[in-house]
């Protein structure tokens, strides 16, 4: 009897035991799952290249919450209409018309409409912030129309190695309206630049440019650079020991700090090659954030 009711007592306190684990067992699933949400949430886009993500960490964000200007804080202006080196037609300003903040997104217009000398009006934003190396990532919907040309760019803070293109420039996005959906990320320098067309340049396809949100992204390394639309790695450029080594700021100037610019051009060399469509204005590029990752890179 004393064994049999031991027996029994055992099979009670394993049927017990098995039920507690099976309990335990579903609520560290249930709250994985929500963590691995969450992080996801958090972290977004930086499963890319599975390198380096735990070193990763938010260093700036604007998701343009507070309906008005842009933050004075994290945001200043390019005022004026000279043509900005590629013979745009615009007048870049500082009114609200031209770049305003609006239901959690950053909204940058073009108008056609009479500005000083100009024919158009547009806003050209750059972060007060500069960084060396990092993941820039900004989810954005672009204009539409022959003669737009949005970009989401960045440049040196200082000119240590001289002007343009001495001390490099890193085009993130770049549309122009007659080629609609094809988006262009390249990177400039003294030895790669695109007036003497050896620019390191590549152009991925996008439905939707115009009516949908997509994230455009760049992740910027001592030696190599890469971008993505939508998580989607479509160009890398790397500097070459062998071929650039002896001008190596010549071809690779990418270790200074640069700041991140916002824009849409009218016109201009490229963005103008098939003309101006006037009646498609106002045209806007809306942002819905802006997020700048430290890489964990010792500089």
């Amino acid at each position: 009897m004393f064994l049999k009711y031991k027996g029994c007592k055992w099979v009670k306190n394993k049927r017990l035991y098995l039920g507690v684990g099976i309990v335990l067992s579903i609520t560290l699933v249930i709250v994985i799952g929500i963590n691995v949400i969450r992080s996801d949430r958090k972290w977004g886009d930086m499963k890319i290249d599975g390198k380096n993500n735990e070193n990763m960490k938010l260093v700036f964000e604007d998701d343009f919450n507070e309906d008005g200007a842009p933050s004075k804080e994290k945001w200043r202006y390019d005022i004026g209409g000279s043509g900005w080196g590629n013979d745009e037609k615009q007048c870049y300003t500082d009114e609200l018309s031209n770049a305003k903040v609006q239901d959690g997104k950053l909204i940058i217009t073009a108008n056609k409409e009479k500005y000083q000398i100009n024919e158009y009006t547009s806003a050209r934003l750059l972060s007060k912030e500069s960084w060396c190396y990092g993941r820039f990532e900004i989810r954005a919907k672009l204009p539409k129309g022959v003669g737009t040309w949005p970009a989401i760019w960045m440049m040196p803070e200082n000119s240590d190695y001289g002007t343009w293109p001495k001390s490099g420039e890193l085009d993130i996005m770049e549309h122009v309206g007659f080629d609609h959906g094809m988006i262009h990320a390249t990177a400039h320098s003294l030895k790669y630049y695109w007036k003497a067309n050896t620019q390191k340049t590549a152009q991925i396809k996008v439905d939707n440019v115009d009516t949908e949100f997509h994230v455009y992204a760049m992740e910027w390394r001592p030696n190599k650079i890469d971008f993505f639309v939508d998580n989607q790695k479509y160009f890398t450029t790397e500097y070459d020991p062998v071929t650039d080594k002896e001008e190596k700021w010549k071809a690779w100037p990418y270790d200074k700090p640069f700041h991140l610019i916002l824009n849409i051009a009218v016109g201009g060399s490229w963005g103008g090659q098939k003309g101006i469509d006037d009646s498609v204005f106002p045209q806007a590029m809306e942002i819905d954030y802006v997020r700048v990752y430290d890489l964990g890179i010792k500089k």
